[in-house]
């Protein structure tokens, strides 16, 4: 059965080195953009500037106490105005939204910085500006993301992150680890924590802790990756081979042959 033991890194041709070793560094600069698109997207919603497990919360329960356009003010979209001109905003949702505010304080305000992109000409996808009737859409109690949206991004989470992590993981199933148990661990984590972290999306609607399950899910996946990809690099080109791979034609023993 040794014939089914991965062949360690070492003992590959330098081609496929080359191309596992690229393939990690684009996966990873690929991962890190990832994260600071998760803490531009979802930091700062509570008014914290750190990412919070309030930010989760808010991102997909919605947030009680505030709108959408609130809590877009304070997130994402915080520094697309001056802080005057957002407080003056912020402090009419907090009013009794009159019509007359609308007109004299807040449009202006909307059409010389929000129209350029929050109209239908310029992103049909984004919330409309150019009229009351588009800005009354975002006014309202912040309910989080819909069903709809949620149902849109897991599926396209749940195909991309399990192809990266299936070709992390046979990248990784070449390295030399022991014990084997931990190996295969740090293999199979980034599969279960996608996911409770997909499924915490739509529960933290019905109790907003599992928004910590969305961080805890994240770390350990994070974790998982780092594991493999600092090992796999380290081993194909700076790890010294120890004696019972060189006695075993370069394969990795697996579990059921290093006894």
């Amino acid at each position: 059965m040794s014939s089914l033991n991965s062949l360690h890194f070492k003992y590959l041709p330098m081609s496929m080195r080359v191309l596992f070793t690229m393939t990690l560094l684009v996966f990873g600069t690929g991962y890190l953009m990832a994260m600071i698109q998760v803490w531009e997207n979802h930091a700062n919603k509570d008014g914290d500037p750190m990412l919070s497990g309030k930010d989760l919360m808010i991102a997909y329960s919605g947030n009680p106490d505030g709108t959408k356009l609130e809590t877009a003010l304070r997130g994402s979209m915080s520094d697309m105005l001056p802080p005057e001109k957002k407080q003056v905003i912020i402090d009419w949702l907090h009013s009794e939204n009159s019509e007359a505010e609308f007109e004299t304080k807040i449009n202006p305000i909307l059409q010389e910085h929000c129209v350029v992109c929050h109209s239908p000409e310029a992103n049909p996808h984004l919330p409309n500006f150019t009229s009351a009737e588009g800005v009354a859409k975002v006014t309202g109690k912040d309910e989080g993301m819909t069903i709809h949206t949620l149902v849109r991004v897991s599926h396209i989470h749940l195909f991309s992150i399990t192809f990266i992590f299936f070709i992390v993981g046979f990248i990784f199933s070449h390295a030399y680890v022991r014990p084997t148990w931990f190996k295969c661990l740090v293999i199979a984590v980034p599969f279960a924590t996608l996911i409770t972290d997909v499924a915490s999306w739509y529960l933290t609607k019905v109790w907003t802790g599992f928004a910590w399950v969305v961080i805890i899910s994240g770390a350990l996946m994070g974790m998982s990756f780092a594991i493999m990809w600092a090992m796999s690099i380290w081993q194909m080109w700076f790890w010294k081979v120890p004696a019972n791979i060189s006695d075993n034609n370069g394969r990795v023993p697996c579990l059921h042959t290093e006894q």
